[in-house]
């Protein structure tokens, strides 16, 4: 069974427009995307895709002998599948056009996320400097998976490099 989520802010934001640049931003804007239940086929694709066959992975008569109980997703899986679903959040749709780059990424993984697990993801703007030449913005976001229990799978920070309207020095 599936479940889904709206895409909501949780926190009161800026009306959504089309595109924002570093500017439009505030610490503390918190969203939450639709959910997906990762299947058995995102797996062997995933398998596949990465040339990774670790028998955690895609030997259930191994994993079932494992402290998971079965097999697993790839944890790297995992966080693609994050990735995904944070484009379908606004914010980040907004944002599309004014990204200049991804410059950093931090995750840890709080437990296993097997086959049939729904996960949704939760975003927060956590962090904003502009650059000292001023055209440009760093953005750090804490993007986390949660399961269809609410549990955290995994947490992630981004730092994004977000383009300014007007040029400004930093303070």
């Amino acid at each position: 069974m599936t479940t889904t989520h709206e895409v909501t802010a949780t926190r009161p934001a800026a009306p959504e427009i089309s595109v924002r640049y570093f500017e439009d931003l505030a610490e503390g804007m918190t969203y939450e995307s639709a959910a997906r239940t990762v299947t058995e086929a995102d797996v062997v694709a995933f398998a596949g895709l990465s040339g990774d066959y670790n028998a955690l992975h895609i030997d259930e008569v191994y994993a079932s002998g494992t402290v998971h109980g079965g097999r697993i997703a790839h944890g790297l899986l995992v966080l693609s599948i994050l990735s995904g679903l944070c484009t379908r959040v606004p914010l980040m749709q907004s944002l599309g056009e004014t990204i200049v780059g991804l410059g950093g990424l931090e995750c840890k993984w709080k437990r296993s996320t097997k086959i049939g697990d729904t996960l949704h993801v939760r975003l927060e703007v956590t962090s904003l400097r502009r650059t000292s030449k001023g055209d440009r913005g760093i953005v750090v976001l804490q993007r986390d998976a949660l399961n269809q229990h609410g549990e955290v799978v995994l947490e992630s920070i981004w730092t994004l490099i977000v383009a300014c309207r007007d040029k400004e020095p930093a303070a």
